[in-house]
């Protein structure tokens, strides 16, 4: 059957399924508010306030535009080796489930994501043809998430920044050489293009608004001297092997940028080009005018429409589409006449508002932490993502590279991994303080902060009543609020145990690393195997829920481990 024979009823569900393997679909950071006479808003209930049990927002209809794809990623459940069933959404499609999902207060946004369909451009034209129609042929104002395709066009890319609230790219591996092994069609500097595109794009748009060129940050960070945010801490940790995917991907679009961007689409710039491209100017420019902005759209509305009028034969080789070409030959989608008139961005309308972030497959391949979060660290510094979203991988497919199909995805290890992104943005931790090369991998069992406290312990107890904000936050049980709470309490009256419980203070793993008045709360040993054991003890019901998150169970009398 062909795209449009198959039921829509059951298209959407196998996308749906098929979408569920994609984690980095949170919501934050854009507050678009409702207009008349348009569906939706951004700031509604709904938004980032309902998550799954496995920790994922279901408030967006979350779909694969296609899993018909041409790829071959050893991890990937759409991938071409798998005999599955096909289906692709056509853009009215998603603009009809959109609009119904929304009317009946199921949704408030839409996350889009997709296969690779013939080819990077191909699939991103016609991704950009539903958000298109959305907005402009519907109305819908509400959020939405769209992952970019590594290797279409940067002005299709552009173009597309408008009219969405957020986009992605999927980093998926952390090094070059583990996407040579599993994800053979995917290159490094195809996967590194488009974020810096996106991230410059963001920065023209912020400069422009006479705002800061970085997006804004947690106020807190302001208060910490080594957080990763701060201009001054701009070094990385010394091992190539922990940033050769974006290492070697930057020499190699720095080295071939003009070549590449001819050879990503031949035929697309053959009679007209971008009279100022956003991706390669953001070094000379610092703001982009209004009158450069509409000669990009003209020139945007021009190519595509050539493109669509010429209607060229598509190419399926794989291997050039692997190296970030369409094979030399243009798409066959012809978008309508009103497509062309303009791009689609809407009055006012910014470019990618909430930021952009990433994915990364977690237990795919043998990255250790210390090389995920580092890398996590200077993505953050370097492209100034919103968010790096971590995915424990789930055997599907039966391959000697992979783990064995009915191994446990590594869940308490996403969830570390997660805890530590968390230090990392609000905490004012480096990943070099929570990891090295000599120690590579979290203890799985306590939290990261308690992990970095125990190997540290010459920095504890310390006094509440004394202790800076920054050291405060060090402390694990003390999060960002409590921190501010007793800062402020303690200038009125010296604080005590029972005070700081009050204030939101964890004193189950706190009361090891403190002391009130210059007192501990019970006799503690300051010593790392001790508080070790006594941590492990009190995170064990935890971690057990964190590693069996389908698991359902009548309520008992009795505790899971017997403990009292």
């Amino acid at each position: 059957m062909t795209e449009r024979e198959i039921p829509l009823e059951r298209k959407l569900k196998i996308l749906a399924d098929a979408a569920k393997y994609d984690v980095a679909c949170t919501s934050s950071g854009s507050s678009r508010r409702g207009k008349k006479g348009h569906l939706g808003n951004t700031v509604s209930a709904g938004i980032c306030h309902t998550f799954s049990s496995d920790g994922r927002c279901v408030s967006l209809l979350k779909i694969l535009f296609s899993n018909d794809c041409v790829f071959d990623c050893k991890y990937c459940p759409s991938r071409a080796a798998n005999e599955k069933e096909r289906a692709t959404f056509t853009p009215e499609e998603i603009c009809r489930l959109v609009v119904e999902f929304y009317r009946r207060n199921y949704i408030e946004g839409l996350f889009l994501s997709s296969a690779v369909v013939k080819s990077p451009a191909y699939t991103m034209e016609r991704m950009y043809e539903a958000i298109y129609m959305l907005r402009n042929k519907y109305h819908f104002n509400g959020y939405i998430h769209v992952k970019a395709i590594p290797g279409a066009p940067d002005d299709i890319i552009y173009a597309l920044g408008f009219l969405v609230d957020r986009m992605s790219v999927n980093l998926e591996l952390p090094t070059a050489e583990g996407l040579k092994r599993l994800a053979p069609n995917k290159k490094p500097k195809n996967l590194i293009r488009p974020i810096q595109q996106i991230q410059r794009g963001i920065q023209t748009q912020r400069v422009a608004l006479g705002k800061d060129s970085r997006m804004e940050r947690a106020k807190g960070n302001q208060y910490l001297s080594n957080s990763i945010f701060n201009e001054k801490n701009t070094s990385f940790v010394e091992d190539k092997s922990v940033f050769s995917i974006m290492e070697d991907a930057q020499k190699s679009v720095k080295k071939n940028d003009n070549v590449n961007r001819r050879q990503n689409d031949a035929a697309f710039f053959k009679e007209t080009r971008l009279e100022r491209d956003i991706g390669s100017n953001i070094d000379t420019e610092n703001s982009m005018s209004v009158a450069t902005n509409s000669s990009i759209e003209n020139s945007l509305n021009s190519n595509i429409g050539r493109r669509g009028r010429e209607n060229a034969a598509m190419s399926d080789n794989t291997s050039q589409m692997g190296n970030g070409m369409s094979g030399g030959v243009e798409s066959k989608i012809t978008l309508p006449s009103h497509f062309l008139q303009t791009t689609g961005k809407r009055e006012g309308a910014q470019f990618v508002p909430a930021g952009q972030s990433t994915q990364m497959i977690i237990g795919a391949s043998g990255e250790s932490d210390f090389h995920l979060l580092s890398l996590t660290q200077r993505l953050y510094q370097q492209y100034d993502l919103k968010r790096v979203f971590y995915s424990a991988y789930v055997p599907l497919n039966d391959d000697p590279e992979l783990p064995a199909i009915g191994t446990a995805p590594p869940l308490l290890r996403e969830h570390r991994l997660y805890q530590a992104d968390w230090l990392l943005r609000y905490y004012g931790f480096q990943a070099d303080e929570l990891l090295s090369s000599d120690r590579p991998n979290f203890n799985t069992f306590i939290d990261p902060k308690c992990d970095w406290a125990l190997r540290h312990l010459e920095y504890f107890p310390v006094e509440i009543n004394q202790a800076s904000y920054e050291q405060l936050l060090r402390v694990p049980g003390i999060g960002n609020k409590s921190a501010g709470r007793i800062v402020r309490a303690r200038r009125q009256a010296a604080l005590d145990f029972e005070d700081i419980k009050k204030m939101g203070v964890v004193l189950k793993r706190a009361v090891y690393f403190i002391t009130c008045r210059g007192k501990m709360k019970y006799h503690t040993p300051i010593e790392e195997d001790f508080i070790t054991r006594q941590l492990i003890g009190t995170n064990q019901k935890d971690n057990w829920k964190i590693e069996h998150p389908t698991t359902y169970r009548q309520l008992s009398l009795f505790d899971d481990f017997n403990l009292t």
